[in-house]
């Protein structure tokens, strides 16, 4: 029985490391990317710098695209923990939506080697796996049901439950972000020359769908 227990806890101890060692990896992964750009990312680098030899790097993943897709994983969980953070307490409907908006750009822009790799397609040949992306189809869904819960509460116009407007909201959200990270990438923020249009962004999206009046109006042009 001891033997056995002390086998479980040999097992756990190594399932740990590993997990920490793939977390080490990320980390350098992360901060490479950060200093050489999200294509100038190398196995010999993660390695060099978990202070280990490459071949040992595939023991945890098979091939760089697998790192590249471990670490889009790593965007789409923390991004969509900043979204849960800033709407967990609040209304539903769209205060709700703002908010998710806006905690997705200071995301982005806070972590802009992870929003490259989610919103841009800088490592030629690298798709994540349908496993992986099957968060964002997640997310997706998320962002349509809001929409749809804040027409059937009056507050937008029923063409919101289309599409159309999630689509459109993300090119809101996108177009943001790229142009922070690609004209002023070391701003913040608040302070940022494009994210401090946010609030303008959004009632311009929001205003395209504004409820119809109550006698009753055409769909949005």
């Amino acid at each position: 029985m001891a033997r056995a227990y002390s086998q479980v806890l040999g097992t756990d101890r190594r399932v740990l490391r590993r997990r920490q060692t793939i977390e080490e990896a990320l980390d350098a992964a992360v901060a490479i990317m950060e200093q050489a750009g999200v294509g100038g990312l190398s196995m010999s680098e993660i390695a060099r710098r978990l202070g280990m030899r490459q071949p040992s790097l595939y023991k945890y993943f098979p091939s760089l695209h697998a790192v590249y897709d471990a670490l889009f994983a790593r965007g789409l969980e923390r991004s969509g923990a900043a979204i849960r953070a800033a709407v967990e307490d609040g209304p539903r409907g769209v205060v709700t939506i703002r908010a998710a908006g806006r905690a997705l750009v200071r995301w982005a822009v806070e972590n802009p080697a992870l929003a490259q790799l989610l919103y841009w397609r800088p490592v030629p040949g690298f798709a994540p796996t349908a496993a992986t992306f099957a968060a964002s189809v997640e997310q997706m869904d998320q962002l349509r049901a809001a929409f749809a819960a804040a027409v059937r509460a009056g507050e937008l116009h029923p063409g919101a439950a289309s599409a159309e407007a999630p689509r459109l909201f993300t090119i809101v959200l996108s177009g943001l972000i790229s142009q922070q990270m690609a004209n002023e990438p070391a701003a913040d923020y608040g302070t940022g020359m494009f994210t401090s249009l946010t609030e303008a962004a959004l009632e311009m999206f929001f205003a395209r769908y504004a409820p119809p009046p109550r006698t009753g109006a055409g769909p949005p042009a």
